[in-house]
């Protein structure tokens, strides 16, 4: 099958490698020149703007940064859905408001194609090895059509309805917790630190305890490494928090932990920290308290 992957950002590479295992023929879309190479190194076809996509490609996966970025890869100047065959499917797979996924698929819709809203989760190790979670909802003709997608590149496929709108609210439940507990564990080891707890044997201790989770496990060990490269930036979740809160306010439904962890990510990407792992929101406390992190942090 033709597929084209937008965005080979940590989360779409282990994508467009995924399927290039499952034999596919992969079309990734970058501006940036190292991602592109290093799908083409993997065997892939790699080009810097949507437009420059083969024609009649069976299924797209968008995962670019927001909603605007996927209206804009799909139907902008430089789109690429005149590249899409008739009855193709659109994968998105971008974090948004579920009224901006609703918006979304009826324009893929109308064009013809597709729609599958279905966002992913899983983080880039387990992109990489084709086991990611997708919540999706769409047609029963569009899970038909990504089939052979979602076979390549998930572990677990959530089928949530055929309403577009009910996989995004779900990411947002996610994104929800996920901020949240990364807040929460960089809060918890900052505090360890100051207390003048030895960061790794805390690390070890908690990892086997109660107060341990999927998201301390996971990032703490970036904090212990000094090691900021983004597998997912501090700005991925001033996006996606706010998307928490702004359906939030919609709702009349208070989120106070929510807000709190927003306004920590916010004040880690306002010291500059924006592009760095969302882990180092843990800088907030290291230039309130003074604290050392690991090698430097």
């Amino acid at each position: 099958m033709q597929v084209g992957v937008i965005g080979l950002g940590s989360m779409g590479m282990g994508v467009a490698l995924s399927l290039l295992r499952a034999g596919h023929a992969v079309f990734g879309c970058d501006l940036r020149e190292p991602a592109r190479a290093e799908l083409q190194a993997a065997g892939g076809t790699a080009v810097a703007r949507p437009a420059l996509l083969p024609a009649d490609l069976g299924a797209v996966v968008l995962l670019v940064v927001n909603a605007a970025q996927a209206e804009e890869v799909l139907f902008g100047a430089e789109g690429c859905a005149p590249r899409l065959k008739p009855g193709a499917v659109v994968i998105s797979s971008v974090t948004m408001a579920p009224e901006a996924a609703r918006a979304l698929a009826a324009r893929i819709e109308e064009s013809g194609f597709l729609p599958l809203d279905a966002p992913i989760s899983g983080g880039s190790a387990r992109a990489r090895e084709g086991a990611l979670s997708v919540m999706a909802s769409g047609s029963p003709a569009a899970f038909a059509a990504a089939e052979p997608v979602l076979a390549a590149i998930a572990q677990k496929v959530w089928r949530l309805g055929e309403a577009a709108g009910v996989g995004s609210t779900v990411k947002m439940v996610n994104q929800l917790l996920a901020g949240v507990h990364i807040a929460a564990a960089a809060e918890a080891l900052a505090l360890g630190i100051r207390a003048g707890a030895d960061p790794e044997t805390l690390f070890e201790v908690i990892s086997a305890s109660a107060g341990s989770s999927w998201m301390w496990q996971n990032r703490v060990p970036h904090i212990l490494a000094g090691d900021d490269t983004p597998h997912s930036a501090v700005n991925i979740f001033v996006k996606d928090l706010g998307i928490v809160l702004d359906q939030a306010r919609a709702l009349t439904f208070p989120l106070p932990l929510a807000s709190a962890a927003h306004q920590l990510f916010l004040a880690a990407s306002a010291s500059g920290h924006g592009g760095r792992d969302d882990a180092f929101v843990i800088r907030v406390w290291q230039a309130l308290t003074g604290i050392a992190l690991p090698h430097g942090g």
